[in-house]
This record gives structure tokens, C-alpha cells and sequence, in this order.
């Protein structure tokens, strides 16, 4: 990356500013560069440059002082809440914030684990690269059952937008051709196990309406040449993708879409600049800039634009716009509606069911498959509904082989149990829940009114919680995955539910708050991610979902943002932005 990229003062009017870099920003500042709009994009965090700053990649366990397990008092004063992160470890930390640093608090009786990257690339480095297109089943969801407002577009509206970032970030994958999961534009799928394969099978044939594919994974299996010519290679089935990825194997801001930006030399990048709020001038009911504070030295500094894209993360963005007060919005900018804030959805995760596989003792896998099988929404209509909830979710799992890992926790000693120890165990099978999370008014993001962080903004108060219709929805996925287990062939099955220990935030899927719809009454966004109210104000990222869904959102946030980018660039040309 060129080292004049980077800028701290700047009295320039740009044409586009992005708030965020990670999944959403990186994709608007490609699209905003690309179509010949000089623009800045704003990190509260630190740079990371590709490849220079994965400073623990290629580092194996051993060279860590306690083989990856992070400090016990380190965790306890810096990472209480990211800790519950699956990717988190002392070879990731670095790209995880501080707890220390960025308070938030939750209603009593409630909780919420609000997961961060404050870093250039956002949690784009640290994801876990599962990609799925939402479908009319989807977007016609809250329509069809009454809950929520009805999304302001259709599968066919966004379809054409899917492929072009498919395209450019690589998504592997098989077509399946599923109504309720449309195909990709793909690279080849990863291969299955046998042990894998042969359930597969046998799923199909006892339950027909629940294919079992293979994950769909922003991994490079086989690069084009436009992957090649972002110098980007062939994913290794390393599977230590939170480290960075110095081959550019999976998709994410530092590997694909900044480079793509900075090739147009219309990107300049503000880092360590926390944005406290919009500069709203109410003469021209305009966005006029935004005002930050150093992430450093605490100093307070402008920068102005003709356009705003606010792709801070759903939470990250919606706190800006509830600070960002004025007399004609006291309740937040673009907030006339009053449901800025409101209708928080996580997924819901906390089920499924495990168990041993017979056989297959000459059977072996190589590298770390960094996807795995996955059987989509078989509820994907009401008329598939179960009768005591709404909505419904996915599976997704998959075999491996016992080790010396689940080994060493027996009892033993001497050389038999060492040369136990290099032995492989039995096979294992599991398959677990991701549902939908209804949205609800009542769960909800506000400003604590008294409590600030270091940069004297207000904190961010959540007040979110699983509803019963969550909680019987993960009853029955438990149930369900230990019936297709046993009926599968699967020995020793065990479910589980753990809905009444984990509090929503950790699937990291966090959408809602800032919601699209046709109706400015009851929501912030049009169909386009700008807001009903001001004309130069956009919203791309998660923030702007009127349901969860059950699949993966990213995809949706790369499809939905340049869409955004492509109208609001016509819009300005035609001199109504």
C-alpha cells in the first residue's frame, strides 16, 4: 500500500466519505474509487497492512508461551467479552479489541457479547468466511408471518449485485440449486469426507427435504485470473485464517477490496480516528462531514464529503447516528421514524447434538478443511413452520477423528501410552443449530445516559434477549439433529441446548437497529440504504436488515452496499445527492 494513502489533517472536501473498512466499508470505498469519486475512508483503529502485520502467521502452538491459551490476567483485565470468541487465542488477540477500552453495558437481567476489530479490515480478518445469498423466502419472511416490517426489495433486485462481488471475492461452492439458498457464481467446492459423504447419502434418501451440501466459504479452491491479478493464490486448508492470510486465499479488506481501491489513486485513509458524530447542516438537509477524535492523543479533527457511507458494523454505526443530535433530530440523525436503535437480531446458535461413527478406520483427512457440511432452512415458509414457533434454521457440522488432543485427558504413562497417544481414535459427527431471531422492537441500543468511554462518548446501552420463540425453535434443533443422527447410523448421540448460558452478540451476526423499509414512518433506510430523511446518508451495513434470516449475512452486506454505491453515484450525477 502506498505510504501517501495515509492522512491525518485534511481541510478537502472529498466526494465520498466510508466510516468502517471492514467487509461493508472495504467494498464501498472499491466501488467508490473505481466509479471515479475521490474518497476517504475513516478506521478507528490502527493500520494493518496485508501480509507486513500478521505478525503471528506460520508461528506453530509451541512458539507460543502457553501454546496459544492467552494470560489469565491479561484476559481478565483486556478481553472478559472477546474471550467467548471462538477465534480468540494469543496467536489472534491482537486483532480482537480491548474490553478495557471500549465499555458498553446491558439492561439488568439481560446480557450481550458485543465482539470487536477496531483495526483497518475490521472483522473482515477475523471472520469465518461462510458466505450464502439470501432468498425471497427471506425477504419475504416478516411479510408472509406478520413479524417485522416487510423488506423494501426482492432476491431479484439484488441478485445481479451478488454475482458482482462473488466474482471478484471467490466463493466456493457447489450448485444445489435450492429455493430457499440460490447458487453463487462459484470456484470449486472442498471435498467431503467419506464418513461425511456417506451420511450425506443417506440423509438424502431419508430425508429428502433436507440436503446436506457442502459449506459455501470465501476461500480461493481455484483462482481466476482476476484473483491471480490481486495477488491472491490458492487457499492451503491451513484453517489459521485469523491470523491473516498472507496468500489472499479468503476474501477480506486487506487481501481484495483495498488494494482494488488503492489502484485507482482516488483512496486516502484516516486511521486512528474515532468518529464521534455527523456534521449535519439543516439548510441543505445535508451530511456535511463527520467530527473524530484521535484514538491516540484524544485531539478532535474534521473531514467533509459530499456523500456518507456509514459501514461501521451495526452497533458501531447505529451509535454514531444516536449521537449525532441536532434540533431538527434530537433523538439521532435520520431518526424521525423513533426506530433507530430498535429491532437488534443476533442468531440464535445455541443447540445441536453429537456422536461416534463406526468404521472407517482406514480413513484419514489431509490439511484443515476451512468449511464445512451444511444443511440449510427446511422451514423456509410458514407452511413449513413447526407449531409452536416461527421461522426456522440451519445445521451445520461435520465428521473428524479423535487424537491425541481428546487423548491426553486419559490416564496413563509410560511408552504404551505414549505410542497411544499417536494413534487415531474413533470418528465423530455433529451437527449444529443456527436460527433466525425475530425482530423485536423491545430489543433494543440506546445512549447510557451518564456512563462515557475515553473519547467521552456516550456509551452504548443494549438491551437484547432470546424470546420463547428463539429458545422452543433451539428445543426442537437439538431434537431434530439427534433424530437424523440416530436414524443416520450415528452411535452414542448426546444434544444439547445452551441458550440459558449464551446471551445473543456471539454468532457476531448482529443486524438490525437501522432498519430499510418502504414506509419512513417506520423505518430509517429506503431500498437503497439511504436514509428516508437525508438524501447524502447511507447505510450499508448489517444495521440495515429488517430480519436475521438464518444464513450468514456477509455476503448480503458486500451485495447490499454496491448496490448502494451504484444508485447513489447515479444520484449525484444527476445532481439530486
Amino acid at each position: 500500500m502506498k505510504k501517501n494513502i495515509y492522512i491525518n489533517e485534511s481541510n478537502e472536501e472529498y466526494d465520498a466519505l466510508v466510516i468502517g473498512s471492514g467487509v461493508s466499508g472495504g467494498w464501498a470505498a472499491k466501488e467508490l474509487c473505481e466509479r471515479g469519486l475521490k474518497t476517504l475512508m475513516i478506521e478507528r483503529g490502527r493500520i494493518v497492512e496485508h501480509r507486513k502485520d500478521y505478525t503471528s502467521e506460520n508461528k506453530g502452538p509451541w512458539e507460543f508461551a502457553n501454546r496459544t491459551k492467552v494470560d489469565n490476567l491479561l484476559v481478565e483485565q483486556q478481553y472478559n467479552v472477546q474471550k467467548k470468541c471462538y477465534a480468540f487465542n494469543d496467536a489472534t488477540k491482537h486483532f480482537f479489541g480491548n474490553d478495557q477500552e471500549l465499555p458498553y453495558s446491558t439492561e439488568a437481567g439481560t446480557g450481550f457479547s458485543w465482539i470487536r476489530a477496531n483495526q483497518l479490515g475490521g472483522k473482515s480478518l477475523l471472520w469465518h468466511r461462510q458466505s450464502y445469498r439470501f432468498s425471497d423466502h427471506d425477504f419475504n419472511a416478516n411479510k408472509a408471518d406478520g413479524y417485522g416490517n416487510d423488506w423494501p426489495l426482492r432476491y431479484k433486485d439484488l441478485a445481479p449485485w451478488y454475482s458482482h462481488v462473488e466474482q471478484h471475492a471467490g466463493i466456493s461452492g457447489n450448485y444445489d440449486n435450492l429455493s430457499q439458498l440460490p447458487n453463487s457464481e462459484f470456484l470449486p467446492p472442498f471435498e467431503w469426507m467419506k464418513p461425511e459423504f456417506d451420511l450425506k447419502n443417506k440423509f438424502a434418501k431419508l430425508y429428502p427435504n433436507r440436503p446436506m451440501i457442502m459449506g459455501r466459504a470465501a476461500h480461493l479452491t481455484k483462482p481466476s485470473k482476476l484473483h491471480v491479478s490481486q495477488g491472491r493464490v490458492q487457499c492451503q486448508a491451513r484453517n489459521e485464517c485469523q491470523k491473516g492470510c498472507s496468500f489472499g486465499a479468503y476474501f477480506s479488506t486487506q487481501s481484495s477490496t483495498l488494494p482494488a481501491a488503492a489502484k485507482t489513486n482516488n483512496l486516502h485513509i484516516a486511521a486512528n480516528s474515532v468518529v464521534q458524530s455527523l456534521i449535519y447542516d439543516e439548510k441543505t438537509n445535508r451530511v456535511k462531514g463527520v467530527r473524530v477524535i484521535d484514538n491516540d492523543n484524544l485531539t478532535t479533527r474534521e473531514y467533509f464529503a459530499k456523500v456518507i457511507f456509514l459501514c461501521a458494523s451495526t452497533l458501531g454505526s447505529t451509535q454514531i447516528m444516536l449521537n449525532s443530535i441536532s434540533k431538527k433530530f434530537p433523538r439521532g440523525i435520520a431518526n424521525s421514524s423513533g426506530v433507530l436503535g430498535h429491532y437488534l437480531m443476533d442468531h440464535v446458535y445455541n443447540a445441536g447434538a453429537t456422536g461416534q461413527i463406526e468404521g472407517y478406520e482406514d480413513e484419514y483427512y489431509s490439511g484443515r478443511r476451512p468449511t464445512a457440511p451444511y444443511i440449510p432452512n427446511f422451514q423456509f415458509k410458514p407452511s413449513l413452520y413447526k407449531k409452536d414457533y416461527k421461522r426456522g434454521y440451519a445445521l451445520s457440522g461435520g465428521a473428524s477423528r479423535s487424537d491425541w488432543r481428546s487423548a491426553r485427558h486419559q490416564s496413563g504413562i509410560g511408552a504404551d501410552f505414549k505410542q497411544q497417544l499417536t494413534q487415531t481414535g474413533s470418528w465423530q459427527f455433529g451437527l449444529h443449530a443456527q436460527g433466525e431471531m425475530l425482530p423485536r422492537y423491545e430489543n433494543q441500543v440506546s445512549l447510557h445516559p451518564s456512563k462515557k468511554d475515553k473519547w467521552g462518548m456516550p456509551q452504548l446501552h443494549i438491551n437484547c434477549q432470546w424470546s420463547d420463540n428463539e429458545k422452543l425453535m433451539m428445543d426442537d434443533a437439538a431434537q431434530t439433529a439427534q433424530e437424523m443422527l440416530i436414524k443416520g447410523g450415528v452411535k452414542n448421540v448426546t444434544r444439547y441446548t445452551s441458550y440459558d448460558k449464551n446471551a445473543p452478540g456471539l454468532a457476531i451476526h448482529e443486524v438490525g437497529t437501522a432498519r430499510m423499509g418502504l414506509n419512513p414512518t417506520e423505518s430509517v433506510l429506503n431500498t437503497y440504504n439511504q436514509t428516508h430523511d437525508i438524501p447524502n446518508l447511507f447505510v450499508t451495513d448489517g444495521a440495515s436488515f429488517c430480519s436475521s434470516g438464518v444464513a450468514n449475512p456477509s455476503l448480503t452486506f458486500m451485495a447490499l452496499t454496491v448496490r448502494a454505491v451504484d444508485y447513489a453515484v447515479k444520484e449525484m450525477n444527476n445532481k439530486r445527492i
